[in-house]
């Protein structure tokens, strides 16, 4: 018969309620595999508790399945409970029983003539009572169990003391200050590598990012605000203009101070001036904004103690292979004549190529591998550097040993074409010229055109007088007190401009007579043209630097010059100007003059011994026969 009561029970349930029961049964093992997870934290003997690790999202789901299993079975207990003493109550044959509200249980009349007469009642009264205690002990048990069991499922692990005091109003979550390990390293040893999260993207109300608060700080105190008197707007502009325009004269003064005591300042100032924009535009590539900066080595592992230093190290050996490459050109007469000097200059480019190789191997050397991505992009921010900042250099050095003008008219007519950029933008600016530089307006641009161009005219043509200007450097001893003579370019020679061919004869039909020559210098053509660049070209590379700077978010590439921000926005023009120059002169306007120099570098470098003395001999003999006594 069981097994027909069975097989009737089976057939009567459907194909789902069988899959339903598949599943209660897999749940039921998955639920009892969870019991296995410790559902509060343990306490030590002391009484101390221990911070216990943050729970996932999978296991906290575990355990609310496993409370509320846990108290639907106390529940089911309790009811079972109640029925047990439900049933015992309708076993014991007594009277009917009132309850008067939330009074004590009080028996009816006939109970009371009952009770005192008869032993059958007595025995009756009594089992009520026994009946009654038992109720109230099955109904107390029931009550703690029930909350022993609600206290069990509760999951109140124990905090570590270093948390937080809640205060006195609740902070929003954006507030909550994280601390560096809330930051999850993902390279060698616990390093931070560029796939890190950045630490930098945020910022709380009092400007610290994550991490950089007091030591043991986790929650943000509103800082007090100390009520500082602002000035107008109206003032800080005027002072900012005041500060600015009196930088603008002390740089020029300064500029023609320099210019006056001679070749070597110049390129003293040049090579500060490049020194300065090199530092600033390296100072740019910042560790920390490739999520490597600021983070705590690992036991065993080298800090990058060296990349600093390479930087600065491939700027000395580019120095010293330009300026080398320009001393032995300029000064030949002085180096091939001095038998210190001779080995240098001999194997200048070799020394050089050496020197950078050393530089190399301790690059390749000093490579990391939780820093192999920063180190090799700061290797190539700093070439990039180089070519830019210090290979423009050269050439503005060049311009100078080529005559000052070479270099002072360029770089006066970029200033030229800046000022008046400004004032025509304040004075007429209507239409913006380009976005990465808002306050460049097309007025601006146009006015400072003309305003360069009638500027380089006049001062290419009062400077072209001066032979200290036009003379190119033959010793660097001079200044402008010297009294220097030499063959000067013939674009400084003046010349006369003579009408020919139509022109002559519509210009003799009007004017009744032969038209006049108009004097005019070559230099003059030239300055124009420069004048040109200056106005059209040059301000690209300002437009460059502004995006630059838009790039890294900053105002200013540095602070420098007061009221000017850095030395790179003041150079960010003259580099290309001075580049230009520089082309512009030697394919166009230089003139190769057999020197001394050129001469005694031919001999030293390709004559033997033996063939120089012979040659001075022939030299000698050729001197007497001229007449000319040594």
């Amino acid at each position: 018969m069981s097994n027909r009561g069975g097989q009737s029970k089976f057939i009567s349930k459907s194909m789902y309620d069988v899959l339903g029961n598949d599943n209660d049964h897999e749940e039921e093992e998955e639920e009892e595999e969870v019991e296995e997870v410790p559902i509060s934290s343990t306490t030590d003997n002391s009484g101390s508790t221990e911070p216990t690790a943050p729970l996932s999202k999978s296991a906290r789901k575990r355990l609310a399945r496993l409370a509320s299993k846990t108290a639907e079975s106390a529940n089911s207990a309790v009811e079972v409970a109640k029925d047990t003493a439900n049933d015992i109550a309708d076993s014991v044959p007594i009277p009917s029983l009132q309850q008067n509200g939330d009074g004590p249980i009080t028996s009816t009349k006939e109970e009371e003539q009952v009770q005192p007469t008869t032993n059958g009642v007595k025995e009756i009264s009594e089992e009520k009572k026994e009946k009654n205690n038992l109720q109230s002990i099955t109904e107390t048990n029931a009550v703690e169990n029930k909350k022993s069991t609600v206290a069990k499922t509760d999951f109140k692990p124990s905090l570590p003391e270093t948390l937080p005091q809640r205060t006195a109003v609740d902070l929003p979550a954006n507030r909550k200050r994280k601390q560096p390990q809330d930051f999850e390293p993902s390279g060698p040893g616990n390093a931070p590598t560029p796939t890190s999260p950045s630490k930098i993207g945020v910022k709380f109300e009092d400007g610290v990012a994550p991490g950089e608060g007091k030591e043991g700080e986790k929650i943000i105190t509103p800082k007090k605000s100390i009520s500082v008197p602002s000035l107008p707007a109206a003032i800080k502009k005027d002072r900012n203009v005041i500060e600015r325009t009196t930088w603008t004269f002390i740089m020029i003064f300064g500029f023609i101070a320099l210019l006056c005591l001679g070749h070597p300042y110049m390129i003293l100032l040049v090579m500060l001036c490049q020194t300065l924009v090199y530092k600033e535009v390296t100072a740019l590539f910042d560790l920390r904004d490739h999520g490597a900066n600021k983070f705590e080595v690992a036991s065993g592992e080298k800090a990058d103690k060296w990349s600093k230093t390479l930087n600065w190290y491939f700027f000395v050996v580019c120095n010293y292979f330009l300026y080398g490459e320009s001393i032995i050109y300029y000064f030949k007469h002085v180096v091939f004549v001095d038998a210190y000097f001779i080995p240098f200059a001999r194997n200048h480019r070799f020394i050089s190529f050496m020197l950078y190789v050393v530089g190399f191997v301790g690059f390749v050397a000093n490579l990391q591998r939780q820093w192999l991505r920063q180190q090799f992009a700061l290797f190539c921010w700093v070439h990039i550097s180089l070519l830019l900042v210090v290979v423009s250099s050269h050439f503005i050095i060049n311009n100078i040993l080529e005559g000052l003008i070479w270099f002072f008219v360029p770089a006066s007519l970029v200033i030229c074409n800046d000022v008046m950029a400004y004032v025509c933008g304040k004075l007429f600016g209507r239409t913006p010229l380009i976005k990465l530089s808002p306050k460049k307006t097309v007025e601006g641009f146009v006015g400072a055109f003309i305003c360069t161009l009638l500027f380089g005219l006049a001062w290419g043509t009062f400077f072209m007088r001066f032979p200290y200007m036009i003379c190119p450097a033959r010793d660097l001893g001079t200044n402008v007190l010297s009294q220097i003579t030499c063959r000067p370019n013939p674009v400084f020679v003046w010349r006369d401009f003579e009408f020919t061919g139509p022109a002559k004869q519509i210009l003799s039909t009007v004017l009744g007579h032969a038209p006049p020559s108009i004097p005019y210098a070559p230099f003059q053509i030239h300055s124009l043209v420069m004048a040109t660049f200056a106005s059209l070209v040059a301000p690209f590379g300002g437009f460059f630097a502004s995006g630059f700077k838009r790039a890294f978010n900053i105002k200013d590439f540095g602070h420098s010059i007061p009221g000017h921000g850095g030395m790179t926005d003041r150079m960010d023009c003259q580099f290309m100007m001075g580049l230009f120059s520089y082309v512009y002169y030697s394919s166009l306007i230089r003139i190769q003059y057999v020197t001394v120099g050129s001469i005694m570098q031919t001999v030293v470098t390709s004559l033997t011994a033996r063939e120089q003395l012979e040659l001075l001999a022939d030299l000698k003999r050729f001197l007497e026969g001229q007449g000319v006594k040594a």
